[in-house]
């Protein structure tokens, strides 16, 4: 299943993509709404190869992710994969300036099952893709709310 937004921002290009290759934030988010994360990486610098064990519950049960940075080319793209015992997912990011002080980040991404009952899940899921597609777009904008500081 894929999902895919494009947010528009009164930020530089260069400024947008720092905030959300923010790791040490993102880090604090996830913390702050009950994850535990660990970094795999313990290098201060992003770059390819960084990445975190996350655990976090999910509906009742103790998930754990696999989360790697693949791509980092300063400033227009990002791609991170992940794997869980049910799933596969990629996350790419691309910054694209629209002017000196605008800027569009577009975000996507592919969640692929890797075992029969999260097949089951993701087919169920496509019923309501609409209004997941909203709930996916709204998230994007509240995170790049949140490690921009604006409003987005």
């Amino acid at each position: 299943m894929k999902f895919s937004t494009r947010i528009d921002t009164d930020l530089p290009a260069e400024r947008l993509f720092e905030s959300i290759g923010d790791f040490e934030t993102l880090e604090r988010m996830l913390i702050g709404r009950g994850a535990s994360v660990t970094r795999i990486d313990p290098s201060n610098d992003p770059s390819i190869g960084m990445g975190w064990n996350i655990r976090f519950d999910w509906r009742g049960k103790a998930r754990h992710l696999l989360l790697q940075v693949t791509r980092f080319d300063r400033p227009e793209q990002m791609a991170m994969v992940g794997r869980s015992d049910a799933l596969d997912i990629s996350i790419n990011t691309n910054v694209v300036p629209l002017s000196r002080a605008r800027s569009r980040l577009i975000c996507e991404t592919e969640i692929k099952p890797r075992n029969m009952r999260a097949r089951l899940m993701l087919q169920t899921a496509k019923l309501g893709k609409g209004q997941l597609d909203r709930r996916y777009h709204r998230r994007i904008e509240e995170f790049v709310g949140q490690m921009c500081g604006t409003g987005a």
